[in-house]
């Protein structure tokens, strides 16, 4: 890992925090996959803005793990096969809303994934990634869980 992801990392870590302490329920994170109206929500919110890219399955695009011609990666699956799961709430939600150059301080990421701050709610962000853990297995859900605890007491010892 690069100096700068680092801490860029360490800067996204900080903001986790504070979005877990206003958001954060008994999974420590900030989604709410066992919310029906979530749920629903989400569903119409991943439909009209990620399924063209991630996949109406949540399966991504095909070859996503090796840059294109122009350097970008395709769209990764948010399946139990991607990597979506091996992240925080909060780490999602800030790659979510501010995309992924900005969210881990990289700026010369390539990417074609749209920051979404300006389109969507900090609500239908959540709604939308609530949904994406709703379709995850059961024990996906629990490391997951798991993830958002361990990061939460993390940060919260490093403060």
């Amino acid at each position: 890992m690069t100096g700068k992801l680092a801490l860029a990392l360490a800067l996204a870590a900080l903001v986790a925090v504070c979005v877990v302490l206003v958001f954060g329920g008994k999974s420590g994170g900030i989604l709410k996959p066992d919310d029906a109206g979530v749920i629903a929500r989400g569903e119409a919110v991943y439909v009209a803005h990620c399924a063209s890219c991630h996949g109406k399955n949540l399966e991504g695009q095909p070859g996503w793990k090796a840059q294109d011609k122009d350097g970008f990666l395709p769209a990764p699956p948010h399946d139990e096969s991607g990597h979506t799961w091996h992240h925080p709430d909060t780490l999602l939600f800030r790659i979510t809303k501010l995309g992924v150059a900005e969210a881990a301080n990289l700026t010369d990421y390539k990417t074609r994934m749209p920051a979404f701050g300006g389109l969507l709610t900090d609500a239908d962000i959540i709604a939308a990634l609530s949904y994406i853990k709703s379709r995850w297995p059961d024990d996906m859900r629990r490391r997951h869980d798991e993830l958002n605890r361990v990061f939460a007491r993390r940060e919260s010892s490093a403060r």
